[in-house]
C-alpha cells in the first residue's frame, strides 16, 4: 500500500513516516512538502534506514506522484502559537488547505483513495475537505481525537502508576476546546476508573485539563508535537493498510449520531481499507451527550463562517 504525506518535510509528516516505517505495513512512502529540500532531505535520511525497518520505497515528489496513493496524509499548515486555539487558526490555514486540496484534484486523485487530514483545525478542514473535493464521506477522515485520546490514557497512567496498555479511556468530540472526557466508560486493567481510589473529581479534572492542553505545552516546551501524533497517524493508516477494521475515535462526518448531523467531529468510528466502515453511538452520561452537541454547535457556527 502507497501513502503520500503531504507536509513531510515538516515535523508532524516526517515522524509520521517514521512510525510508519519502523512498523514495516504500508509498501511506499512519498513526502511532498512545499519545502522541496526539506522533504528530500527526509526521504534520503529514512531510505538510510531501509535494510533496517523494512523494504519500503521511501522518495520524496510532487502531487503527480499522489495520483495513484491508496492513502493521503495532510499534515500542512501553519503552526499554532502557545495562546492560540486550534480554531483561532482556521482563518490562517483554510486558504492554504484549499490550495492543497485543489493541487490533488490536478494532480489525479483516485476515486477510492482515502483522504486522511491532521492539519489543524481538524474537524473543520475534514468537512471543507469533503465539501470542496465532492468525495464520499466515508473515504474522507481526519484525525480527530485519536491524539487526544493517546494522550489521555497516558496521562491516566501516570496519575494511577498503572501501565498505559492498560489504560481504556476515551476523548471524543472537537479536538480542541470543547473536547469531552468520557469517563462513564473508561477502565484502568478492567476497574471502572471513577471508582478507584485516589481518583476523584479533582484529580479526573486535572488529568483532564493536562490532556487538553498538552498541544500547546509541547508547543511551549520543544515548538511542537511530533512522536506521539506520527504514531497514532500511523495507528490509523495501518488498520486501513492490513485492511483490519479497528474501533479508533477519529473525526468523520456525522448522520444523526446524538442528533448531530453534518458535522465533523470524533465518535468511536470502525476503519478498515474502505474507510469509514460504522460509528458507534454508545450511551455516554447526559453531560457528556451535552458536551458533543455543544462541541458540535461551535463548530458548525465556525464552518458557516467559511462559506
Amino acid at each position: 500500500m502507497k501513502v503520500s504525506i503531504i507536509g513531510g518535510g515538516g515535523r508532524v509528516g516526517s515522524n509520521a513516516a517514521f512510525a510508519m516505517q519502523c512498523a514495516a505495513i504500508v509498501s511506499e512512502i512519498h513526502l511532498l512538502d512545499a519545502n522541496e529540500q526539506m522533504a528530500q532531505g527526509e526521504a534520503l535520511d529514512l531510505l538510510h534506514g531501509a535494510s533496517v525497518a523494512g523494504d519500503q520505497k521511501i522518495y520524496a515528489g510532487g502531487y503527480d506522484k499522489c495520483a495513484d496513493s491508496d492513502v493521503v496524509v495532510i499534515t500542512a499548515g501553519l503552526r499554532r502559537k502557545p495562546e492560540e486555539s486550534r480554531l483561532d487558526l482556521i482563518n490562517r490555514n483554510v486558504a492554504l488547505f484549499k490550495q492543497i486540496l485543489d493541487s490533488l484534484k490536478s494532480g489525479g486523485l483516485r476515486d477510492g483513495a482515502i483522504v486522511f487530514v491532521v492539519s489543524n483545525p481538524v474537524d473543520i478542514l475534514t468537512r471543507l475537505a469533503i465539501d470542496h473535493l465532492k468525495r464520499d464521506p466515508h473515504k474522507t477522515i481526519g484525525l480527530g481525537t485519536q491524539l487526544d485520546t493517546a494522550r489521555f490514557r497516558s496521562l491516566i497512567a501516570l496519575e494511577t502508576g498503572l501501565p498505559p496498555s492498560q489504560i481504556k479511556a476515551l476523548i471524543l468530540g472537537e479536538h480542541g476546546d470543547s473536547m469531552v472526557p468520557i469517563w462513564s466508560s473508561a477502565t484502568a486493567a478492567g476497574m471502572p476508573l471513577v471508582k478507584m481510589p485516589n481518583f476523584g473529581n479533582a484529580v479526573q479534572q486535572r488529568v483532564f485539563e493536562r490532556s487538553k492542553t498538552s498541544g500547546a505545552e509541547a508547543i511551549k516546551l520543544k515548538g511542537g508535537a511530533g512522536w506521539a501524533v506520527g504514531l497514532t497517524i500511523a495507528e490509523v493508516v495501518h488498520a486501513i493498510a492490513l485492511n483490519q477494521p479497528k474501533v479508533l475515535p477519529i473525526s468523520t462526518q456525522l448522520t444523526g449520531e446524538y442528533d448531530i448531523r453534518g458535522t465533523c467531529t470524533s465518535l468511536p468510528t470502525m476503519v478498515d481499507a474502505r474507510g469509514v466502515v460504522k460509528r458507534y453511538e454508545v450511551e455516554l452520561w447526559p453531560r457528556e451527550i451535552s458536551g458533543l452537541q455543544s462541541g458540535a454547535k461551535s463548530l458548525d457556527s465556525t464552518y458557516v463562517q467559511l462559506k
